[in-house]
Order: structure tokens, then C-alpha cells, then sequence
């Protein structure tokens, strides 16, 4: 089984670019934003809790979030492996994933990072809200704590996980296409 994360800052094109990586790798997409805004539409207790969290641009507690994770991992069949959006966040979460895997003999495959400067991540946050609706993404105050809390809580992955040489950065700047053709240049190595 194939584990791959998904890494960037909001706004970065992670979710147009898994749609495709799902298809043509045969993963399935696990979304840690989908998985809470399903929550969220449902009502239920985790969903209350995480939507007065996720409005202030804040994160969601780890122990929820990767009892969800691992849920999807046993759960899941028929599938070459999965992708990670939004999972791990923080070098906390990426040890804890290293354990949960470890359970079954297996670990982490790839981390393809896209990277985008912070002015772009504003205009893409912006757009996205515009056009989806998404209340969580509409304030400037939110877009700044969303920003602010990426490069001080989850920007240390890339240490972490370059330090297990797992780590895989594409320049996210370009149009979709050329984004995507980067992206499977990198995974059909794996």
C-alpha cells in the first residue's frame, strides 16, 4: 500500500491536483477538511466543536483528527494506497501517522509539497470563497490566522520530512496542467 501526503498552504491547489492524483494512481483522497465539513453538515457533536474552531482559523485537536485518519485506513478497500490532504499538520501528527502505520508494517511513501508565496495564497483563498461559498475562507482575518498558523505550526514538516528523505517540493505558481504534469513526473517515480 501506497501512503502519500499531500502538502502546501492553503490555497495551494491541493484539492484540484488530487482529483486527478486519485485517478490516475488509483488512491483514495483523504481529506481532513472533508471529512470535518461532512461533520459540520451532519450537526453532529465533532462537527459543532470543529466548525467554532475551523471559523476562528484555528485547528482542530489531533486525537480527532487522527482517529478519523486511521478509521479510513482500515476501512477502505480495493485502492493502490491513499492521499493525505490536510493530514499530517504538524510534526506531532507526522509522528503519530510514522505510528499508526508502523502498526502494519508499513510507512509513509512520498510527500509532494506545492508551494505557493503568501500573496498568492490571499488571492486563491479569496477566489475559492467567491466561487464555493465557503464561509471558513471569506475573512481577511481568517485568510491571515490560516496563513500565520501554516508557517508556524505545519512548515516544520518540511524538515521532518526531508530528514527521512521523503520529502518532494513542486513549484505550485504555474497553470493547473503544468502543476499536475510536475506532480506525476514525481510520482510515477514511486
Amino acid at each position: 500500500m501506497k501512503y502519500f501526503i499531500l502538502f502546501g498552504p492553503p490555497g495551494a491547489g491541493k484539492g484540484t491536483q488530487a482529483a486527478a492524483m486519485v485517478e490516475k494512481y488509483n488512491l483514495r483522497h483523504i481529506s481532513t477538511g472533508e471529512l470535518l465539513r461532512k461533520e459540520i453538515a451532519a450537526g453532529s457533536e465533532l462537527g459543532l466543536k470543529a466548525k467554532s474552531l475551523i471559523d476562528a482559523g484555528a485547528l482542530v485537536p489531533d486525537e480527532i483528527v487522527e482517529g478519523m485518519i486511521e478509521s479510513e485506513f482500515k476501512t477502505v478497500k480495493g485502492v493502490e494506497g491513499f492521499l493525505l490532504d490536510g493530514f499530517p499538520r504538524t510534526t506531532e501528527q507526522a509522528a503519530a501517522l510514522d505510528r499508526m502505520l508502523a502498526k502494519t508494517s508499513e510507512e509513509v511513501t512520498a510527500v509532494v509539497s506545492i508551494m505557493i508565496p503568501d500573496g498568492m495564497i490571499r488571492e486563491r483563498i479569496k477566489h475559492r470563497a467567491s466561487i464555493e461559498g465557503r464561509a471558513d475562507d471569506a475573512s481577511d482575518e481568517t485568510i491571515s490566522n490560516r496563513i500565520a498558523t501554516y508557517h508556524e505550526k505545519t512548515e516544520p514538516l518540511t524538515g521532518y520530512y526531508r530528514n527521512t528523505g521523503k520529502y518532494n517540493e513542486i513549484d505550485g505558481t504555474g497553470t493547473i496542467e503544468e502543476v499536475r504534469s510536475k506532480i506525476f513526473g514525481l510520482m510515477d517515480r514511486f
